[in-house]
């Protein structure tokens, strides 16, 4: 059996040698999809059965007698799976099956690709793959395997170490002191489990979310799903963007303006996002660098500031909240919203496809799933600590501070900020730019200039991710063949774009409206990601043995209704704290198209979990895929594996 180039080599899925029983139309292949003929399949023709290349062969171990299996509308509606559960079947069989699934071969005989002649071929963004060398002293657990799969886990963290992120840390701990650093760590951990099943979606199919996407559900409900995935992102970019631009014009004492920023973070991003072509590697360390440079300046201001260590522990592990109101109650629904970001869930499952795993072999699809976990873990904790590096410096030193202190300690240390506060007794407010003005004024100028050095870190990190975010979610959702430079060049334009536009006309102290209105935005869109992550890890035609059990398939759902319910709490109060009534009708009309979009997701994302009973019959004309199709992807690696 001679394979193809892989999916990342050079087409959007895996196709075997050619076989005389594959038709196809004159038109040949349009958007990776096999035209059907009148009379034929997408596959095969309809009740023919496929020889298989070899009885003995991985790809007929499950194959009927005689190393055939029927291939056809009626067996792909029957609830074909693929081997190890690596290929895929559209959801519109799940109205006839119930979501039921059986074994069917890793690989038949799909059509062979078109020519390599035809153009260039296409890579997606990560063109190499890296070895996993195997370790045969140590079978249960290898820090040699483990240091080869990092590097997807530590990329994915940055999302939880963005400006955003940072801005939302230090206002809860000026907010409610070290009373909410158990929703930091339990949404920590509620985002390590969400997180957890994107990867191994990436893992087990090797397609990533948004790839997943365009070939399960129907067109329409799939544009509109990659515009609100694009919203997020642009929503996200802004954040980022002006976190990096306010760490510049801190860094600069002011003489470069918002919009200088700007302009310079994106030309430095476009020059960063090249890194890996001189190897995946480096791009990564490039990244751990990042990482550790906001480590050294947070933890820098946590020693500076001396921290209450008693108090830490408890905000930490007594769940509680004393004396507390309205403002600690939404600063809690805030934490919750900025560290679970809805492209994260689409990046990290594009990620881990830059490690070479056979996914024709369970045990390494297993130890895959494994190691990327540990790694998730390993990652996900160290921006837990500089979170909570952030969180205690505002707690301890201005927690419970007015206006009028702040005023007079920057008037007495000559500070040319003084005049951001105003000489009231109002409850201090702080964003990323105040936040750095506040610690110069109480903590010397050094500890001003290293707080901007973390946050343009921590910005410029974020940038780099949330545009290969960009990137995973446009080649994925459209399927586009562009050149990586076209790519690049678009998916910046269009969340940039706005950010410009805000960094012209927006004072760089005024920023925090804004602020939080992007958190809103990025709110809505949770369930945009979610929903499909959890859909498409509980069916089992996606994923086979790898699909979630009856624990995840709850804990999931129940995970899931718990952060939609939060961020919709957190978009009511701010719809509410408006006090406008065109602002509430219209709010009003486009909740409802939003909720509908979103019961419409709920409703498939049920019939995956095992509701059978709510398919209706055929769920094929209500909005997934027309005709179910079989694409094989059992052998997407193994072309490529090494030896080992």
């Amino acid at each position: 059996m001679s394979w193809e180039k892989s999916p990342e080599q050079g087409y959007p899925h895996t196709w075997a040698a050619p076989n005389p029983l594959c038709k196809r139309s004159p038109g040949g292949f349009l958007g990776g999809r096999e035209k059907e003929e009148p009379g034929g399949d997408a596959i095969g023709e309809l009740g023919k059965e496929l020889p298989c290349p070899s009885p003995r062969s991985p790809e007929c171990s499950s194959a009927a007698p005689g190393g055939k299996w029927p291939v056809g509308r009626a067996g792909v509606r029957a609830g074909l799976g693929v081997g190890t559960g690596l290929g895929r079947m559209s959801l519109g069989s799940l109205g006839a099956s119930g979501g039921s699934s059986a074994p069917s071969p890793a690989a038949g005989a799909p059509c062979s690709p078109p020519d390599a002649d035809e153009g260039e071929p296409f890579t997606t963004y990560f063109d190499s793959k890296i070895p996993i060398p195997e370790d045969e002293t140590h079978s249960c657990f290898s820090f040699r395997k483990l240091w080869a799969f990092t590097g997807p886990g530590f990329l994915m963290s940055i999302a939880y170490l963005d400006p955003g992120n940072i801005e939302s840390d230090l206002q809860s701990g000026a907010v409610a002191g070290f009373k909410l650093l158990w929703v930091l760590m339990l949404a920590t951990i509620i985002g390590l489990l969400l997180q957890r099943l994107a990867a191994r979606l990436g893992v087990v199919t090797g397609l990533h979310l948004a790839e997943v996407c365009h070939r399960q559900y129907q067109k329409f409900p799939r544009i509109i799903l990659w515009l609100m995935v694009e919203l997020a992102i642009i929503g996200s970019d802004m954040q980022e963007v002006i976190g990096s631009a306010i760490a510049i014009n801190l860094l600069s004492v002011g003489k470069i303006p918002l919009w200088g920023g700007v302009l310079i973070t994106i030309a430095d991003t476009f020059v960063f996002l090249f890194l890996d072509k001189y190897g995946l590697r480096k791009l990564e360390a490039f990244f751990g660098l990042l990482i550790t440079i906001m480590a050294l300046t947070f933890g820098y201001e946590y020693i500076t500031v001396k921290p209450n260590q008693e108090k830490l522990l408890q905000g930490l592990f007594i769940p509680y909240c004393r004396d507390c109101g309205t403002p600690q109650l939404e600063q809690a629904v805030g934490i919750v919203g900025a560290v679970i970001m809805p492209h994260n869930m689409y990046l990290h499952s594009a990620l881990v496809k830059s490690r070479q795993v056979n996914r024709a072999d369970k045990r390494e699809v297993r130890e895959a799933n494994k190691y990327f976990f540990i790694e998730s873990c390993i990652a996900l904790f160290v921006s837990f600590i500089i979170n909570i590096f952030v969180v205690t410096v505002f707690a301890e030193a201005f927690f419970n501070k007015t206006n009028a202190d702040v005023y007079q300690v920057c008037a007495n240390s000559s500070s040319p900020h003084s005049s951001l506060f105003p000489n009231n007794n109002q409850t201090l407010e702080v964003d990323i730019y105040k936040g750095g003005v506040v610690l110069g004024c109480y903590f010397g100028p050094a500890a001003l200039y290293i707080w901007a050095i973390g946050i343009l870190a921590a910005g410029q990190s974020s940038t780099m991710t949330g545009t290969y975010s960009g990137q995973f979610v446009m080649e994925g959702f459209l399927n586009l063949r562009w050149s990586r430079f076209a790519r690049v060049l678009l998916t910046r334009s269009i969340a940039v774009t706005p950010t410009l536009f805000v960094a012209i006309f927006q004072d760089v102290e005024h920023l925090t409206g804004m602020n939080d209105f992007l958190n809103v935005l990025m709110s809505l869109q949770l369930p945009f990601a979610l929903i499909p992550v959890l859909t498409f890890t509980s069916l089992p035609s996606v994923m086979h043995d790898f699909a979630n059990g009856l624990f995840w398939r709850v804990a999931g759902g129940l995970l899931i209704l718990l952060i939609c319910a939060i961020n919709m709490y957190f978009v009511v109060a701010y719809v509410m704290a408006l006090n406008h009534l065109g602002l509430y009708i219209g709010a009003a009309v486009l909740s409802v198209v939003y909720l509908s979009f979103v019961a419409y997701l709920t409703w498939l994302c049920l019939i995956a979990l095992g509701a059978s009973f709510l398919a209706c019959g055929n769920t094929g004309r209500l909005g997934f895929a027309a005709r179910p199709e079989l694409f094989l992807l059992g052998h997407v690696d193994s072309n490529t594996s090494v030896t080992r």
